[in-house]
């Protein structure tokens, strides 16, 4: 005869967000969001470096959520919010840019020199790893010493 299992232990009672309404969700994790990007601008005005704010704060915010630190469930109604209208979100970056086109023509040239420098460079790269990684029972695999 088995000796009987012990009783199963009841679940976690849910987290204080999961008890929350969608609009306080969204509005803490927006929160949580806003406050890793004034921190990182803050970091970044305090100790001069040649980063934009947003990028140093997204960088804590994922140190954050790598230690526990910050959870996931915090603020993912606020990023799929955010997702959803990313496309809106370029449209003042996209007129800015419109702005400038014109000083683009005397760009021109730096711009033809540098798009065939990064496709010369990916495309030494690109042959280089590919002589590199032929087996070495194919015909054309140079033969090492």
């Amino acid at each position: 005869m088995t000796p009987p299992s012990p009783a199963p232990t009841p679940p976690a009672p849910a987290s204080l967000t999961a008890r929350l309404n969608a609009p306080a969700r969204f509005l803490l994790g927006l929160g949580v969001l806003m406050a890793f990007a004034a921190l990182g601008q803050a970091l970044v005005g305090a100790l001069h470096l040649p980063l934009p704010g947003s990028v140093v704060g997204m960088a804590l915010l994922w140190a954050a959520l790598g230690t526990g630190l910050v959870r996931l469930h915090w603020i993912a109604d606020a990023a799929d919010g955010l997702l959803g209208i990313l496309g809106l979100l370029f449209v003042p970056a996209t007129v800015g840019f419109l702005q400038f086109l014109g000083a683009g023509a005397a760009w021109g040239l730096w711009l033809l020199v540098m798009t065939a420098a990064l496709l010369l460079g990916a495309g030494v790269a690109g042959l280089l790893a590919s002589r590199l990684l032929r087996p070495e029972g194919s015909p054309d695999h140079p033969e090492r010493p």
